[in-house]
């Protein structure tokens, strides 16, 4: 599968220089074109994580039936972008209040997620969550419902899911904010 906007074969590097993580913010499309524009991010790609189906598909997880959530996968240079940098972006483009939701986008699938690879890297992902969570309730807005693992198995969605919106300018993407910011 070649990514649109890398040019390059969708891989995620197993590189010691490279870091990833997994962010669900509701429809992975437009989490996806959020986070491949961003400087020192090489590789996203669109799938499914957090259920307990091993084979996952599109119709399974709208299906409400697997458990999974729509997500993206980043690759990112930490000599270029931080975790934090990219935690800001994450907690931003979405709204982590929601439950089970993104606007007009409703299920389980649709659900705010942020799958880290260790210990550490879940103790930042929970800082930057009491952060926001203060600037949300400063801003009289709801609790944060998003979900928080490790090492969560990442399934590759279909290649028309891939980079979607790039491949469709005026595809749906039902991404948005609270409007509310935070300094990392």
């Amino acid at each position: 599968m070649l990514h649109t906007i890398f040019n390059t074969e969708i891989a995620h590097n197993q590189s010691t220089e490279i870091n990833s993580i997994i962010f669900g913010a509701g429809c992975f499309w437009g989490v996806e074109r959020k986070f491949w524009s961003l400087s020192g991010v090489v590789m996203t790609s669109v799938g499914y994580s957090g259920g307990d189906h091993e084979s996952p598909t599109y119709e399974l997880v709208c299906a409400g039936i697997t458990g999974h959530a729509e997500v993206v996968r980043i690759d990112y240079d930490p000599a270029k972008i931080s975790l934090l940098d990219l935690l800001k972006v994450f907690w931003e483009c979405h709204d982590p209040t929601q439950g089970m939701r993104q606007g007009n986008d409703i299920g389980t699938q649709y659900r705010s997620v942020c799958y880290c690879n260790n210990e550490e890297e879940l103790a930042l992902v929970k800082a930057s969550l009491e952060k926001y969570q203060s600037a949300l309730s400063a801003s009289s807005l709801g609790s944060i419902t998003t979900e928080l693992k490790i090492n969560q198995k990442y399934y590759l969605a279909e290649e028309y899911h891939q980079q979607y919106l790039d491949k469709n300018p005026n595809g749906y993407c039902g991404i948005g904010g609270t409007g509310c910011e935070f300094r990392i």
